[in-house]
């Protein structure tokens, strides 16, 4: 069947707030360091004015880095989120427009304000991430289009949005309508903390085939089962999951489909800059290369190749050419 997108990817529309930080910022802000914090509108406020350093303002999003990720590998892309009419939600849009990324949503009117992610580095490349939900939020079956969802090859959503009941309905719908004309859904399951919160919900997601594909990184594949042993994980992943794509930092990734796991290294970078979009660029690749027939294997070294571009730098959007790089490393794109 042929295809307008060949992935689609649905979740928070979120404008990235990025700033080096030493790690006593952390610290004396009471934060968990490496995670994502929830926080109100004032919290965002004072938290950007007291923020050190240079500021880099760059549209993001976990599921809206994919669709990026996918545009910059030379694949069609779309994307479905919220953003408000304000000034914050036109440099999403525009950037969007920019880059050839389909993005249909309606602008919320009457409401809470674009989302931001105040995004701290420290030295290590860890990023701690305090996000303002704001818009994102409101998401809902409306803006689930059955023509532009049977349309990609994959439909893919990021774990973060499932938290408002309304956003929930809208991943089910959009998982129908992937279904309904022969396609394929996807879920990430995006950190610890959404797994945490959402273990039994994610796990009847994967074991009713809601979902075709799972994205999780070490600790949340071990979080979502329970267990300190990824190869336990690994293990009870197999058994649920149609196809599921593990990745392990300076380890590399691996595959699982069918009961068979594929493995690959990762690509070596000369430093580790920034970890942000680090997992949702890895997506990109592994998601394109599926959307486009090729092998496990290969879409584990394309979605390691462009994760390695991504940690090189600050920001979680690439800035090298990620289809001059695929050739380079001659994997198909």
């Amino acid at each position: 069947m042929t295809t307008r997108f060949d992935v689609l990817t649905i979740g928070n529309a979120i404008v990235d707030v990025i700033a080096p930080v030493p790690d006593d910022f952390i610290t004396s802000e009471a934060m968990t360091k490496s995670i994502m914090h929830l926080i109100d509108a004032e919290r965002s406020a004072d938290l950007y004015a007291r923020m050190p350093g240079d500021k880099k303002m760059i549209p993001g999003g976990s599921a809206a880095n994919t669709a990026a990720g996918v545009a910059a590998l030379g694949g069609r892309a779309a994307f479905v989120g919220k953003v408000a009419d304000d000034e914050l939600g036109a440099i999403f849009r525009t950037d969007f427009e920019r880059h050839g990324i389909h993005f249909g949503t309606d602008d919320l009117v009457d409401g809470p304000a674009t989302a931001r992610s105040m995004i701290l580095v420290t030295p290590d490349g860890e990023r701690t991430m305090n996000t303002y939900l704001g818009a994102c939020q409101h998401l809902n079956e409306t803006d689930i289009v059955e023509e532009t969802v049977g349309a990609a090859a994959i439909t893919y959503m990021e774990g973060y949005l499932w938290d408002p009941p309304e956003a929930k309905k809208a991943f089910v719908l959009a998982a129908h309508f992937a279904h309904k004309n022969e396609r394929a859904a996807a879920i990430t399951l995006s950190d610890p903390f959404c797994v945490n919160r959402f273990r039994a919900e994610f796990l009847d997601l994967i074991r009713s085939k809601t979902m075709d594909y799972v994205f999780a990184n070490i600790e949340e594949a071990k979080a979502l089962y329970e267990t300190d042993d990824i190869n336990v994980a690994v293990r009870e992943l197999a058994k649920d999951a149609e196809v599921a794509a593990v990745t392990m930092g300076s380890r590399g990734a691996m595959a699982i489909a069918n009961g068979e796991i594929v493995s690959v290294p990762a690509f070596p970078v000369d430093e580790v800059v920034d970890v942000t979009g680090a997992g949702d660029l890895f997506a990109a690749g592994f998601l394109l290369a599926n959307a486009r027939g090729q092998s496990m294997e290969e879409a584990l070294k394309l979605g390691c190749l462009a994760a390695s571009e991504v940690i090189s730098h600050i920001g979680a959007r690439p800035v090298a050419d990620l289809k001059a790089m695929a050739r380079g490393e001659g994997i198909a794109v």
